[in-house]
């Protein structure tokens, strides 16, 4: 029978109230309350979603088995009936289901078959301030089908630690709901100081003697202790198990690799004490009689995208203070507790609030797959509690188009990106498992999968007899630096992952450990999908194919065989690792791709690393549409003169370069041109002669338009550069070049006569002296001429027709300004009578009026 003694009953008949004017509601209450259990059953027993199913979304599978199961044994029937569950690769409901817990990923994937969400009455977003990406995403979606489809459809949020405020905003108009819960408190306990990580015992010993201090001081209830891994689990089980002041406590591993009975025992009411060490998968949602205390570790393992493997990864890393706070609550559930934190109190003011949402953090190629496949065009269709950022949806999206998911000119979904849906996976993995099935080489591909996705098996900084006994066990691969991990792998199964066996060649243990479960889980997602992994080794060359299918973004082409320098796809460089066993293949595909700081500036180097060495014809059959040539014509630095480079290429990639003086007039004209314009080249003849002729021109055209002249603009001088250039094949050849012959062919006879007329070069004087007029862009034409020569003219100086007025720089004897003016009559009448007295002292001889 459901327990209407929880805490969370206090609101039922809010709730109720609640639904008559709302569609949207968030529930907040702490942990224990039995929100993830009362709430759904509330909705159903009060009809209050409606005649659908109920359907709970929560971020791990874990969870929603262990709360289907709770549910189900509260209703009495068996679990898949009334109540069931979905995860991957397990459905344990039916038609007649009504309350299903299902994780995140599955509701998405759902709303792609039946995108209406027939058949469900509410969806209920349990534990969201964990704001797993998907989670985000499935609300937005089902926001979207409220407003547009479905205005029936319940949403809910649920929660115990999140913000109600945002989120409200986001849903408005919606019911904010919430309930106190019965905490007790709890005693919190640090570490008083630091101590040196490089002395300080694993987190597991640690755990263990915290475990110990805490029993034999009388400490009677039941034990959570919380580590970020499996790994990390099975060691402090180990340790706690060694300990003579654990006495008879039952202890038990709890995370999302063991077997449901497994699962079940850890959580299980029992008459025996107990410690159970479980990942951040008992913070919430799974509620545990009977615990009293707490030992954090402080850790946790967190989905970020890795930019050196290009994929998701999970890293150990420090968990927020409200996740500190939220394991801390587990210890004061049912009666005052203590929690005991692996780390110290100025360690824990230190810490980040609260952890940054997935969205912000992960990769998104899986989800943007799965939106387009939907029918969202983009992110701006969708109203986003955290907009997703723009360069992570572009680098999803062009990920998504070199691996062929999406159409390279329209964006939408491909065969084959509807083939990868049918894998959970990540789209590098899908692509590569189902190149995989078509070679033949599943079980390789399955391994290479698992080996990229953690921490390296083999230790970086290995010592020389180390590699040489790696090399004598191992032998020395030649087409990918995968197949020395393989074997290093195999070499680790074989001896059941013994330390100090795997010390010896420089292997991780641990690591390759954890590369053996990941292989498992990749081959039952091949079978699931009808793919055969296969029973002898594969091709070498099967194997090469299937991860450049996987990485076709950081295909390599080496730029000689003296070094290790090399172009990638996308217009970037990089250096292959020296210690890659592809160092003489000209081409290659790196699963790795890692920034280093280099040299006294800093500068970033990609290094490129977990190499296969790959032939072109491989890339002919994966990706035919990708090849192109690509002509260029340039000047050549040595000759200086104009070749064309025949660049056979990959997409952006050039692959061969071929060179040939072969060029058209036209190409040899626009080479020369743009060195000509970059002052790389010059013209001798282009003097000032030609730069005269051209300011003529403007100024006639800028004063005078109703003559119709065409002036000369930066790209009329270009055009004429390339006219000055045509039938030229080198620097030596402008040398000569008749400049000023292309540039007056720019008019015509008729207008170049009008040019002359209305804008001549010369004035003449009365003096009988022609005087040159000097040209600017944007400035009247100017004319030097002495006070004598001058005389006679009255008023000023003009051209075009009078409507252009010429500045005259008036000079002294000396050739010196004493006045510069367009205005002849003002100076005549105002400035020359003292500047005659003044000069006709210092030059008697000259003539003076």
């Amino acid at each position: 029978m459901k327990n209407t003694d929880l805490p969370i009953y206090e609101i039922e008949g809010a709730l109720r109230a609640a639904l008559r004017s709302f569609r949207r509601l968030i529930v907040q209450a702490p942990a224990g309350s039995g929100k993830s259990t009362q709430v759904p059953q509330m909705l159903l027993d009060g009809a209050m979603a409606g005649a659908g199913r109920i359907v709970v979304l929560q971020p791990r599978r874990l969870a929603a088995r262990l709360l289907a199961k709770r549910v189900a044994e509260e209703r009495g029937a068996p679990l898949g009936g009334e109540v069931g569950y979905q995860v991957r690769f397990e459905d344990f409901s039916c038609a007649q289901t009504r309350i299903q817990f299902v994780t995140e990923g599955i509701l998405l994937r759902r709303m792609l078959s039946n995108p209406g969400l027939d058949g469900v009455a509410a969806v209920l977003f349990d534990e969201f301030h964990e704001r797993h990406a998907y989670g985000d995403v499935s609300l937005a979606m089902a926001l979207r089908l409220q407003e547009t489809r479905r205005q029936d459809l319940l949403i809910g949020v649920m929660s115990a630690t999140l913000d109600p405020g945002p989120v409200a905003r986001y849903l408005d108009p919606c019911a904010v709901l919430s309930s106190a819960g019965r905490m007790h408190a709890v005693e919190m306990r640090y570490l008083d100081a630091p101590g040196d990580p490089r002395r300080a015992p694993p987190v597991w010993e640690q755990a263990a003697d915290a475990c110990e201090r805490l029993l034999c001081a009388g400490e009677e209830g039941d034990g959570l202790v919380f580590m970020p891994g499996a790994y990390e689990i099975d060691r402090t089980v180990q340790a706690l198990r060694a300990r003579p002041g654990i006495g008879s406590r039952a202890i038990f591993p709890l995370h999302g690799g063991l077997s449901p009975k497994s699962q079940d025992a850890a959580v299980a009411r029992s008459n025996r004490r107990k410690i159970v060490v479980a990942t951040n998968v008992a913070e919430t949602s799974i509620t545990m009689e009977g615990v009293t205390f707490v030992v954090d570790s402080g850790l946790a393992r967190a989905a970020r995208f890795d930019p050196y493997r290009g994929i998701d990864t999970l890293l150990v890393e420090r968990i927020s203070r409200a996740s500190a706070d939220q394991r801390a609550g587990r210890a004061g559930r049912t009666a005052p507790g203590r929690c005991i934190r692996l780390w110290t109190e100025r360690e824990q003011a230190a810490r980040i609030p609260a952890d940054l949402p997935e969205i912000r953090r992960v990769d998104l190629a899986e989800i943007l797959l799965l939106l387009r496949a939907g029918g969202v065009g983009g992110a701006a269709e969708l109203r986003w509690l955290d907009l997703p950022e723009p360069r992570a949806l572009e680098r999803a999206e062009g990920l998504l188009r070199d691996l062929g998911a999406l159409d390279r000119a329209t964006g939408a979904v491909t065969d084959l990106g509807r083939r990868m849906l049918a894998f959970p996976l990540h789209p590098r993995y899908s692509c590569m498992l189902l190149a995989a099935g078509d070679l033949g080489c599943v079980r390789e591909a399955s391994l290479i999968a698992a080996l990229t996705q953690d921490r390296g098996i083999l230790f970086r900084r290995a010592d020389g007899q180390t590699r040489d006994d790696r090399e004598l066990r191992l032998g020395e691969p030649a087409e990918s630096d995968f197949t020395l991990l393989a074997r290093a792998w195999e070499y680790a199964r074989e001896r059941d992952y013994e330390t100090e066996a795997c010390r010896r060649l420089g292997i991780n243990a641990a690591a390759a450990r954890q590369v053996g479960l990941l292989h498992e889980r990749f081959l039952r997602l091949a079978r699931a999908q009808g793919l055969a992994p296969g029973t002898g080794p594969a091709p070498a060359d099967a194997v090469g194919r299937c991860v450049l299918a996987g990485f076709p973004d950081r295909l390599a082409k080496r730029m000689d065989g003296g070094t290790l320098r090399c172009r990638l796809v996308h217009g970037r460089a990089g250096e292959l690792a020296r210690e890659s066993v592809v160092r003489r293949s000209p081409l290659f595909v790196a699963a790795e791709a890692r920034e280093v700081e280099r040299g006294a500036g800093r500068e970033l180097n990609v290094i490129l690393s977990l190499a296969t060495a790959v032939r072109e014809e491989w890339l002919h059959s994966l990706y035919p549409e990708c090849f192109s040539v690509k002509r260029e014509v340039a000047l050549d630095a040595e000759t200086r003169r104009v070749v064309a480079l025949e660049h056979r290429m990959f997409r952006d990639l050039p692959l061969e370069t071929r060179r040939t003086e072969q060029v058209t007039d036209d190409e040899a004209a626009a080479a020369l041109a743009e060195e000509v314009f970059k002052g790389r080249l010059s013209f001798s003849r282009w003097d000032d002669a030609v730069e005269q002729w051209i300011a003529r021109l403007n100024c006639l055209a800028a004063s005078c338009p109703d003559l119709g002249l065409p002036p000369i603009g930066e790209d009329g001088r270009r055009t004429l550069v390339e006219q000055a250039c045509h039938g030229c094949r080198g620097a030596r050849d402008l040398k000569e070049r008749d400049v000023i012959g292309v540039v007056r062919g720019w008019l015509n006879p008729a207008q170049a006569g009008l040019l002359d007329r209305m804008m001549p070069e010369r004035l003449t004087l009365p003096s009988g002296r022609r005087a040159r007029l000097v040209f600017s862009e944007g400035a009247p034409p100017a004319l030097s001429a002495t006070i004598q020569d001058l005389y006679g003219v009255e008023r000023g100086l003009s051209v075009a027709g009078g409507r252009v007025p010429v500045l005259i720089h008036v000079l002294a004897p000396n050739r010196r300004d004493v006045q510069v003016t367009a205005d002849l009559a003002g100076f005549w009448r105002d400035a020359y009578p003292g500047l005659k007295r003044e000069l006709q002292r210092r030059y008697p001889r000259h003539e003076w009026r």
